[in-house]
């Protein structure tokens, strides 16, 4: 990965076509950083490999257009309001066949490979996210675009993730000389619940190993991920609040941990 994010394209060509290799799974973008991958260059290498690509939509779908490059790939239908359904999609181009009976365990059911009620509640959830996504990606994007200027206007302040190739409803930025959990319980003082810490291990309190991995600050770091307008229709005026509070919630922090002056 790139300093935001991003993947290399050499570096992957290099692993897909690595002997013994049998499928490659990429992200279509980050839920931590929001950075978008360059799945048509990477599918491509991967194609000229003969390797599947697997490319996770959990973070973006309902969210973003789905991609189109890619051989089989996994959604959440709970990202979209659905029920925590796991979604498999598979193309007509891609040869695709599931070996072994069904089982109770995976299906909820042992007399039956689908549940129906849930698979049609999953269908209906995405159905109706795709028709508000895109108008909901715009207001959205408006908003993290006030955020990142806000929170990069701060002195030691570092916003991640691609400005431009991204999410619209994820930002993250780290704060030098601040602890992300103190931030985050300032904000929950105001109503305003944002998170700290990696978006897949939050509760475990470690440093972010994506924010690692991509050689940025990892501690006083702040993830904010706005809901559907029609969740919160009050999350313009909430994120007009974070962009007020912001500044001053960060010099506080950083004046009881003494570190104002640095």
């Amino acid at each position: 990965m790139d300093r935001l994010g991003r993947v290399d394209l050499d570096a992957w060509a290099a692993a897909v076509e690595e002997p013994g290799t049998a499928v490659a799974a990429l992200q279509h973008a980050n839920g931590e950083v929001a950075t978008s991958q360059p799945l048509e260059q990477a599918h491509a290498a991967c194609r000229a490999a003969g390797v599947p690509l697997l490319v996770d939509a959990t973070a973006s779908a309902g969210r973003v257009a789905l991609p189109t490059a890619y051989d089989v790939m996994a959604a959440d239908a709970a990202t979209v309001g659905g029920p925590p359904v796991g979604i498999l999609v598979v193309p007509e181009r891609t040869r695709f066949g599931r070996s072994g009976p069904p089982r109770e365990a995976e299906f909820g059911r042992a007399d039956s490979p689908v549940w129906v009620p849930l698979a049609l509640a999953a269908a209906e959830a995405w159905q109706q996210a795709g028709a508000v996504a895109d108008a909901d990606a715009a207001g959205a994007r408006q908003l993290t675009d006030r955020i990142r200027a806000a929170a990069g206007a701060v002195r030691d302040v570092e916003v991640v993730g691609d400005p431009d190739n991204r999410l619209p409803h994820v930002v993250t930025f780290s704060a030098l000389y601040v602890d992300g959990e103190a931030i985050v319980t300032e904000f929950d003082r105001l109503g305003l619940a944002v998170a700290s810490g990696s978006a897949c291990t939050a509760s475990t309190l470690e440093p972010s190993h994506v924010l690692a991995a991509i050689g940025v600050l990892t501690h006083g770091n702040v993830r904010v991920t706005l809901p559907w307008e029609a969740v919160a229709p009050e999350r313009g005026r909430a994120v007009e609040l974070l962009i007020e509070a912001l500044p001053r919630v960060i010099a506080g922090v950083r004046r009881r941990l003494g570190a104002d002056q640095l």
